[in-house]
């Protein structure tokens, strides 16, 4: 298992190198056999106004597979400790969902309101959507093709609000997200009008650090 331990504006010591690798070997012990590779992700902000301010973030890649977690608080010991605790939880589901035997039926997205999935109308009900006016961070992931119910499994292991997919079913880049009064719902891509016409771009219902 390969573990990548990266900071910002923080040095990584000795010391927190060793108490990162104790709690995530620990945290992944029962699973090691097919996790890949663990990033583990320091920061302190700058900021005196944010609190808390010490967080920790782990991505760990196993079989194709992205788990994440984070966690935040006034002391970087304790916001490592709460991150493995979580990261650990989120890899038993992984694995009770993965060797279920049951083959109980996943829970249905809800997309305008009922079970059929068209177009969302509606995103950001009356809140204001605040976005960063530059790109600060760009990633790059596998996107293999996968179910809508797919989607929302792995939506629940990454710690997000929203989770982008290619929907197997259509080939399209689809976006599944959390709605704030239950359910889910998923974002799919509108041809134009034939007349070079853009489709306007659309707001997540919450930024999400990524």
């Amino acid at each position: 298992m390969k573990l990548v331990i990266q900071g910002k504006n923080i040095d990584i010591t000795d010391g927190i190198r060793n108490y990162v690798n104790q709690k995530i070997e620990k945290a992944v012990s029962h699973f090691q056999t097919w996790t890949t590779e663990v990033d583990v992700h320091l920061s302190v902000a700058k900021n005196p106004r944010i609190n808390p301010k010490q967080t920790a973030e782990v991505t760990i890649y196993a079989n194709g597979t992205v788990i994440r977690a984070e966690e935040s608080s006034e002391n970087l010991y304790a916001s490592i400790d709460l991150v493995a605790n979580k990261i650990s939880r989120q890899l038993r589901k992984y694995k009770e969902r993965r060797f279920d035997k049951k083959g109980s039926s996943p829970t249905t997205a809800v997309f305008n309101g009922h079970s059929d999935p068209g177009l969302v109308e509606d995103l950001v009900g009356d809140r204001q959507p605040e976005l960063p006016k530059t790109v600060v961070r760009t990633k790059y992931f596998a996107m293999p093709p996968m179910t809508v119910e797919e989607a929302m499994e792995q939506l629940d292991l990454v710690d997000h609000d929203f989770y982008v997919f290619c929907n197997s079913e259509t080939g399209e880049i689809n976006v599944l997200y959390e709605r704030n009064h239950g359910g889910y719902g998923v974002i799919q891509p509108r041809p134009g009008n034939g007349k070079g016409e853009a489709v306007p771009g659309v707001a997540l219902p919450k930024a999400v650090g990524a």
